[in-house]
Protein backbone atom coordinates (compact mmCIF):
# COMPACT_ATOMS: atom_id res chain seq x y z
CA UNK A 1 0.00 0.00 0.00
CA UNK A 2 1.29 3.48 -0.86
CA UNK A 3 1.80 5.79 2.11
CA UNK A 4 -0.84 8.37 2.97
CA UNK A 5 0.60 11.86 2.27
CA UNK A 6 -0.20 15.24 3.79
CA UNK A 7 1.70 18.52 3.28
CA UNK A 8 1.88 21.37 5.80
CA UNK A 9 3.90 24.53 6.40
CA UNK A 10 6.04 25.11 9.51
CA UNK A 11 4.62 28.01 11.55
CA UNK A 12 6.43 30.57 13.69
CA UNK A 13 5.08 29.15 16.97
CA UNK A 14 6.69 25.77 16.18
CA UNK A 15 10.31 26.94 16.05
CA UNK A 16 13.04 28.00 18.49
CA UNK A 17 15.08 31.26 18.26
CA UNK A 18 17.29 29.65 15.58
CA UNK A 19 14.16 29.03 13.42
CA UNK A 20 14.45 25.25 13.86
CA UNK A 21 11.38 23.19 14.84
CA UNK A 22 11.24 22.28 18.56
CA UNK A 23 11.76 18.55 19.19
CA UNK A 24 8.34 18.15 20.83
CA UNK A 25 6.57 19.42 17.70
CA UNK A 26 7.53 16.31 15.75
CA UNK A 27 5.00 14.27 17.73
CA UNK A 28 2.41 16.98 17.06
CA UNK A 29 3.17 16.63 13.35
CA UNK A 30 2.66 12.86 13.71
CA UNK A 31 -0.72 13.56 15.34
CA UNK A 32 -1.73 15.77 12.40
CA UNK A 33 -0.86 12.96 9.98
CA UNK A 34 -2.80 10.39 12.01
CA UNK A 35 -5.83 12.70 12.27
CA UNK A 36 -5.90 13.36 8.52
CA UNK A 37 -5.36 9.67 7.74
CA UNK A 38 -8.26 8.72 10.06
CA UNK A 39 -10.47 11.37 8.39
CA UNK A 40 -9.94 9.68 5.03
CA UNK A 41 -10.31 6.18 6.54
CA UNK A 42 -13.78 7.14 7.81
CA UNK A 43 -14.74 7.74 4.18
CA UNK A 44 -13.63 4.15 3.47
CA UNK A 45 -15.78 2.64 6.23
CA UNK A 46 -13.90 3.16 9.48
CA UNK A 47 -16.44 3.83 12.25
CA UNK A 48 -16.33 7.34 13.74
CA UNK A 49 -16.11 6.08 17.33
CA UNK A 50 -12.88 4.08 16.88
CA UNK A 51 -10.29 5.04 19.48
CA UNK A 52 -6.56 4.31 19.47
CA UNK A 53 -4.18 5.39 22.25
CA UNK A 54 -0.44 5.80 21.74
CA UNK A 55 1.46 3.25 23.80
CA UNK A 56 4.94 4.01 22.50
CA UNK A 57 6.45 6.73 20.29
CA UNK A 58 9.99 6.83 18.93
CA UNK A 59 11.43 9.75 16.97
CA UNK A 60 14.64 9.73 14.95
CA UNK A 61 15.67 13.32 14.19
CA UNK A 62 17.68 13.12 10.97
CA UNK A 63 17.89 16.72 9.70
CA UNK A 64 16.51 20.07 10.88
CA UNK A 65 13.10 21.33 9.84
CA UNK A 66 12.96 25.12 9.57
CA UNK A 67 10.49 28.01 9.72
CA UNK A 68 8.18 28.41 6.69
CA UNK A 69 9.33 25.13 5.17
CA UNK A 70 6.79 22.95 3.40
CA UNK A 71 6.90 19.44 4.85
CA UNK A 72 5.37 16.33 3.35
CA UNK A 73 4.39 13.75 5.94
CA UNK A 74 3.95 10.15 4.86
CA UNK A 75 2.08 7.64 6.99
CA UNK A 76 2.19 3.87 6.55
CA UNK A 77 0.36 1.37 8.74
CA UNK A 78 3.12 -1.23 8.96
CA UNK A 79 1.28 -3.90 10.91
CA UNK A 80 -2.03 -4.54 12.64
CA UNK A 81 -2.07 -7.08 15.45
CA UNK A 82 -4.99 -8.26 17.55
CA UNK A 83 -5.50 -5.00 19.45
CA UNK A 84 -2.59 -2.83 18.30
CA UNK A 85 -1.08 -1.34 15.19
CA UNK A 86 2.35 -0.06 14.27
CA UNK A 87 2.58 3.12 12.22
CA UNK A 88 5.60 4.66 10.49
CA UNK A 89 5.49 8.38 9.79
CA UNK A 90 8.26 10.01 7.81
CA UNK A 91 8.73 13.76 7.41
CA UNK A 92 10.31 15.02 4.19
CA UNK A 93 11.11 18.40 2.72
CA UNK A 94 8.25 18.90 0.24
CA UNK A 95 10.53 20.66 -2.24
CA UNK A 96 13.57 18.36 -2.12
CA UNK A 97 12.17 15.10 -0.71
CA UNK A 98 14.95 14.92 1.88
CA UNK A 99 14.08 12.74 4.86
CA UNK A 100 14.04 14.84 8.04
CA UNK A 101 12.59 12.47 10.64
CA UNK A 102 11.13 9.02 11.20
CA UNK A 103 8.45 8.52 13.82
CA UNK A 104 7.27 5.07 14.89
CA UNK A 105 4.03 4.77 16.84
CA UNK A 106 2.57 1.76 18.57
CA UNK A 107 -1.15 2.39 19.04
CA UNK A 108 -3.62 0.27 20.99
CA UNK A 109 -7.31 0.04 20.09
CA UNK A 110 -9.24 0.94 23.25
CA UNK A 111 -12.80 0.47 24.41
CA UNK A 112 -13.39 3.92 25.95
CA UNK A 113 -16.07 3.01 28.53
CA UNK A 114 -13.89 0.17 29.85
CA UNK A 115 -10.55 1.87 29.25
CA UNK A 116 -9.09 -1.46 28.14
CA UNK A 117 -7.52 -2.80 24.94
CA UNK A 118 -9.94 -4.47 22.58
CA UNK A 119 -9.51 -6.21 19.20
CA UNK A 120 -9.19 -4.00 16.13
CA UNK A 121 -12.50 -4.28 14.22
CA UNK A 122 -12.46 -5.72 10.71
CA UNK A 123 -13.98 -2.47 9.39
CA UNK A 124 -10.87 -0.62 10.61
CA UNK A 125 -8.51 -3.21 9.12
CA UNK A 126 -10.26 -2.93 5.77
CA UNK A 127 -10.34 0.89 5.84
CA UNK A 128 -6.56 0.82 6.44
CA UNK A 129 -6.04 -1.54 3.49
CA UNK A 130 -5.61 -4.78 5.45
CA UNK A 131 -7.70 -7.94 5.12
CA UNK A 132 -10.33 -8.83 7.70
CA UNK A 133 -9.23 -11.34 10.32
CA UNK A 134 -9.78 -14.95 9.43
CA UNK A 135 -12.14 -16.84 11.69
CA UNK A 136 -10.76 -19.75 13.70
CA UNK A 137 -11.84 -23.22 12.66
CA UNK A 138 -13.97 -24.86 15.33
Amino acid sequence: MDPYRHTFRVRYAEVDPQSVVFNSRYLEYADVLVSEFFREARERGMPADVEFHVRRAEVDYLAPIRLEELIEGRLTVVRIGNSSMETLITLHGADDGDLRAEIRLLNVHVDLPEGRPTPVPDSVREAFGFPAREGADV
